[in-house]
């Protein structure tokens, strides 16, 4: 281990003397997120990247291992929205002095939890919107608004955001998705880190190849 240091996930702060990248997970206090170890953010703080989060909102954030999320990223949950089948928007029942009760939850727009999967790489400034799935490995460009789902190790970008290409082969990201390497432990995970930090694709594939088969 560098610096004869072990990766802890349950450390807050991962660098040394500097406080503005942190360890998403120690932090958490809302029991409707959930992070995977190690995955951080560029601040010195998650949960106002959360955003229309209430005590009772029904949705889940649930974010995998490893993911990288950029400076200035937004996750919009399902509170965020208005009543879209009535004649106005104006949420006039979250507003003192208005005769109106909450409509029934089925006249609201709800598109259910929001998934991050493992390994995945949210550029500055992009934001998530309610109940979308972004699979392992993907990354999500700069100022990004996503609001539909992103398969598996594949770049998007743009508002709203679109699939520019795969990032590998399908059979390179069927190995991949197969060989799960965040679901190892650590000691593990840091001998297999001249394999997945190689550009030698057909080398990974390789290697891959015989720890899968």
């Amino acid at each position: 281990m560098k610096n004869g240091v072990k990766p802890n996930p349950n450390s807050i702060h991962p660098i040394a003397g500097y406080n503005n990248e942190i360890y998403v997970k120690p932090t958490i206090t809302n029991p409707n997120i959930i992070v995977g170890d190690f995955t951080y953010i560029a601040d010195s703080e998650f949960e106002s990247h959360v955003t229309n989060f209430y005590p009772w909102s029904r949705d889940k954030l649930i974010i995998g291992k490893f993911c990288q999320i950029a400076a200035g990223v937004e996750f919009m949950m399902n509170d965020a929205n208005h009543q879209m089948s009535a004649v106005s928007t104006f949420p006039f029942y979250t507003l003192e002095g208005w005769d109106m009760e909450a409509p029934v939850s089925s006249d609201m727009p709800y598109k259910g939890d929001t998934v991050i999967g493992n390994d995945v790489w949210i550029g500055q400034d992009a934001v998530i919107l309610p109940g979308v799935l972004i699979g392992d490995g993907a990354i999500i460009g700069a100022n990004s608004v996503v609001g539909s789902n992103v398969e598996s190790y594949s770049i998007v970008a743009g508002n709203p955001a679109k699939e520019i290409r795969k990032r590998f082969d399908g059979e390179l990201i069927d190995l991949l998705e197969k060989f799960k390497w965040w679901d190892m432990d650590i000691d593990t995970i840091n001998s297999l880190i001249p394999i997945l930090t190689s550009s030698d694709l057909e080398t990974v594939k390789a290697e891959l190849k015989k720890r899968v088969d």
